[in-house]
């Protein structure tokens, strides 16, 4: 009898990926829900969140969810784009990436014809989804140090056109990162087997 052996496999998302992606998630979650209520306490446009969907119950609690998260946010993210960088899986997965790549990927997602069998290659508007947000929570941290130090980082501050222009970088980085969120959500819904292998890593023969 012939002895069958195993296939080989490998992990789509690694261990460290899913983690700093779920630290990424719940400080995303907390700074931007504190964040609403810090912005509810000094409205910067004509408008303001409903208390229930913000933390922090009252002005001084919200701070404290907010420098909190902060932390984490740039400490994990820090973490995740030097390992994304010292592996090589930076070029490897999210280049290259052009116009015509974007176009292309872009039609065939919307005529349902962009294939989801291996969820370790990302298509051209994954790319530049993930690059955006990379750089979208780039802005918003040094955004945030401004408001937070603006003495302390007075170089920032005045390369981001002064402490109110900040404010609204600030809140600008905050209103496109909810919004790759939500768009990230709904295609987690349409493609669920995506969120199983960002939870337990989806193995798949070599």
């Amino acid at each position: 009898m012939s002895k069958l052996t195993a296939s080989p496999t490998v992990s789509t998302h690694p261990r460290w990926l899913r983690l700093t992606h779920w630290l990424n998630a719940l400080a995303v979650l907390v700074m931007v829900t504190s964040g609403w209520r810090i912005y509810n306490a000094s409205p910067l446009y004509d408008f303001s969140f409903p208390k229930a969907i913000t933390l922090g119950g009252w002005l001084g609690g919200a701070l404290q969810w907010h420098f909190a998260a902060m932390w984490l946010l740039a400490i994990n993210g820090l973490v995740y784009l030097i390992i994304n960088i010292t592996s090589g899986r930076l070029s490897r997965r999210f280049f290259p990436v052009s116009p015509k790549g974007i176009l292309h990927d872009l039609w065939a997602a919307l005529r349902g014809r962009l294939g989801h069998a291996d969820l370790s290659h990302y298509n051209q508007v994954q790319r530049l989804a993930y690059l955006f947000v990379m750089v979208d929570i780039t802005l918003l941290v040094l955004s945030g140090l401004v408001l937070w130090k603006s003495v302390q980082f007075s170089l920032l501050r005045e390369l981001l056109g002064g402490y109110d222009t900040a404010r609204h970088v600030h809140f600008i980085a905050m209103s496109l990162l909810v919004v790759f969120v939500a768009v990230h959500l709904v295609m987690v819904a349409v493609v669920p087997k995506t969120l199983w292998a960002m939870i337990v890593g989806h193995k798949e023969p070599v």
